[in-house]
């Protein structure tokens, strides 16, 4: 089964139970991928997390049976998961601009947010250069921050956080347990770590070095990363936002591998700030995918 129809059978599942329960588990296992890679998959692709896009179908189809005026609004928020009125004239409001009782009136204006799907697109054949490699665990120490899936806060937030991060003492603490030196596993002198994903729309990025005490200084977090196998691809940090949804879009598609652990590695091979020319790496874990 292709990647496009695995992905699509899963929306299949979702679209079906919009008015029950939705296992992400069970929608993940139709793609046969594990939970987090199918919800990673979704966002970097449809660029709305998957709780976000049931909520908006969900919204979308009340919205079209309160217009047709057949049906209470407490009886139509019970059926798509609201358990009281206020929750759902909340969501309501903040999807479709006016309340359940206004969608009832003629003419009125209303969000309708489609069903999506998925389909393989080959886009110019541009060539990625990446390699798979085998690693054993390590222990990195670093100073995290939490963040969301949002867009700003990829390219605004975090960049902000390392242009602080060097304006403290705290750097000089950090580049003194590595001694500014490459480290052993994955040859970086600084690493930006994404982890402790909660869901889809939570997680910590940590700017850290490896370290090999199992001890952290006041202020910092010892951040365990597991043995396994990385694909690491090479880019520049202008090139950053292209190349990672690319790795979603095309790479994870087009072969045997899907995401092992809610683990990103940005590796960087200076000690200090990032010069947008600078060449880095991305290490994403993967394992092979279920046939």
């Amino acid at each position: 089964m292709e990647w496009s129809e695995r992905l699509n059978s899963a929306i299949d599942y979702i679209e079906t139970h919009l008015t029950g329960d939705i296992d992400v588990n069970v929608a993940a296992k139709k793609a046969l991928c594990s939970s987090f890679h199918f919800q990673r998959m979704f966002y970097v692709v449809i660029g709305i997390t998957l709780g976000e896009y049931i909520r908006r179908r969900r919204l979308t189809l009340a919205a079209t049976e309160l217009s047709s005026g057949e049906n209470k609004v407490i009886d139509v928020a019970l059926k798509y998961g609201y358990e009281s009125p206020e929750a759902f004239t909340r969501a309501f409001r903040q999807v479709h601009g006016l309340t359940p009782q206004a969608a009832r009136a003629p003419g009125a204006s209303l969000v309708a947010y489609p069903r999506v799907s998925f389909h393989i697109s080959i886009k110019g054949g541009i060539d990625m250069d990446y390699k798979i490699i085998e690693k054993p665990a390590f222990d990195a120490v670093g100073k995290s921050k939490g963040f969301t899936t949002v867009i700003e806060d990829s390219f605004i937030k975090i960049p902000q956080f390392w242009d602080e991060f060097f304006q403290t003492k705290q750097a000089e603490i950090l580049y003194r347990l590595s001694e500014a030196k490459p480290g052993h596993i994955t040859g970086g002198k600084t690493l930006g770590i994404c982890f402790g994903y909660h869901g889809m729309e939570d997680y910590r990025y940590a700017i850290a070095v490896e370290n090999n005490a199992n001890k952290a200084p006041a202020g910092f977090e010892v951040i365990h990363i597991p043995a396994g196998t990385w694909a690491v691809f090479d880019l520049t940090l202008k090139e950053t936002g292209k190349i990672h949804k690319r790795i979603w879009e095309e790479w994870f598609p087009s072969t045997a591998y899907e995401q092992a652990v809610p683990i990103d590695i940005e590796v960087y091979f200076t000690a200090g700030p990032i010069d947008p020319d600078d060449h880095y790496q991305i290490w994403v874990p993967v394992k092979k995918k279920k046939s």
